[in-house]
């Protein structure tokens, strides 16, 4: 079963209304997005622009930032692995303190094109990492 970005965006936005126990009124108000709009949204029956994403999200003082980063958590968790070879290249994830997910999974090297996203960048980076000049102790 595939899950559209459009639907799980709209669970997430709807899950953070609820939450907060707002009225779809009440938000779309502070949005100034029409009611029947924002419905559709939360829904996943419609793609909001970024604009509009960004809107809600601040109507529902949420960061916009938060709310992909659940929302690419929730659908890389209902990604089915498609082939064994597959697993062998995906690089272990980093320990991370984010609730929603780890936005980098790794970091190879010393070179920033040794960096690995999912998905892969389309072009390497040729700026070098340095390493530290000095030990930093923290009192």
């Amino acid at each position: 079963m595939t899950v559209l970005l459009r639907e799980a965006i709209g669970d997430r936005l709807r899950h953070a209304r609820t939450t907060q126990r707002r009225t779809l009124r009440e938000v779309s108000r502070t949005a100034r997005v029409s009611l029947g709009y924002l419905s559709e949204v939360e829904r996943g029956r419609k793609e909001a622009s970024s604009e509009l994403l960004a809107a809600i999200c601040e109507a529902l003082d949420l960061p916009l930032s938060e709310l992909l980063n659940r929302v690419a958590s929730d659908m890389g968790a209902l990604e089915p692995v498609t082939s064994p070879a597959a697993l062998t290249k995906r690089p272990e994830p980093a320990k991370a303190s984010l609730e929603a997910g780890t936005l980098v999974p790794a970091v190879i090297g010393n070179d920033l094109s040794d960096l690995r996203l999912q998905p892969v960048l389309s072009h390497r980076l040729s700026t070098s990492i340095s390493p530290p000049r000095g030990a930093v102790v923290a009192a």
